[in-house]
């Protein structure tokens, strides 16, 4: 998703918990199911972080930034624990306690159905030429790429590949690639403002091969004068 894209996503007009939710995914680079498995006792807010159970059970920090800190309070109201994003209605029976707000009675808001708002959402977006009355046949885009398009913007800035692995809490740069890779537009942008790299006055003779081949100083070399034409 381009920059632009990013923008226009701000400026649909969706509930609070979706406007809370793509914040933090972007904000964070967070991957989805796990901010969708927070808790509001999970957070940090005064610190902008958040502590999630990343794969293989590993707790983790991630962070977020002033978009989602102005939104967080609202969506929190006066809740103190539970899940941080929940459906419309209350939990049906049989919903497991962990998946059930205690101070409202409502579920914790599923992948699926958070994809499908998202999905829904975004076709417009994803297919700019494309005409409204063709909505229901296009295709939106995935929560992932907010996550995708948060490293790859990242990267464009300049951000440092050992920031990158911390903020994307990747293992390896080789995992991290598919994810944080600028665009033709950003690497034109990057090499208009380089600063051209102007050849060392200084050449080390052992890296040029030049000492196989001495040439000699231009003291050493006599010149004679030209006589002239004979009289």
């Amino acid at each position: 998703m381009a920059e632009n894209q990013i923008a226009a996503l701000w400026r649909l007009d969706v509930g609070l918990r979706e406007k809370t939710q793509w914040k933090m995914l972007y904000e964070s680079a967070a991957r989805a199911d796990e901010v969708l498995c927070l808790n509001v006792e999970d957070l940090y807010p005064q610190d902008k972080r958040g502590k999630i159970t990343a794969k293989g059970g590993a707790t983790e920090w991630f962070h977020w930034q002033s978009g989602t800190a102005q939104l967080l309070p609202r969506l929190i109201a006066r809740r103190t624990r539970g899940p941080l994003f929940l459906t419309d209605r209350k939990a049906p029976a049989g919903t497991p306690t962990l998946d059930v707000c205690p101070e409202t009675g409502r579920a914790r808001l599923s992948y699926r159905r958070a994809e499908e708002i998202f999905e829904e959402n975004t076709r417009l977006l994803a297919n700019p030429l494309a005409s409204p009355d063709d909505i229901e046949d296009l295709d939106g885009w995935t929560l992932h790429r907010l996550r995708h398009s948060a490293l790859t913007h990242d990267a464009e800035d300049g951000t440092s590949t050992p920031m990158l692995l911390a903020r994307s809490r990747h293992a390896s740069v080789r995992s991290l690639e598919r994810y944080a890779r600028p665009g033709v537009d950003s690497v034109a942008r990057h090499v208009a403002r380089t600063r051209p790299r102007c050849t060392p006055p200084h050449v080390n003779p052992s890296r040029t091969g030049l000492q196989d081949h001495p040439v000699a100083p231009l003291a050493r070399i006599s010149v004679t004068p030209d006589p002239g034409p004979s009289p």
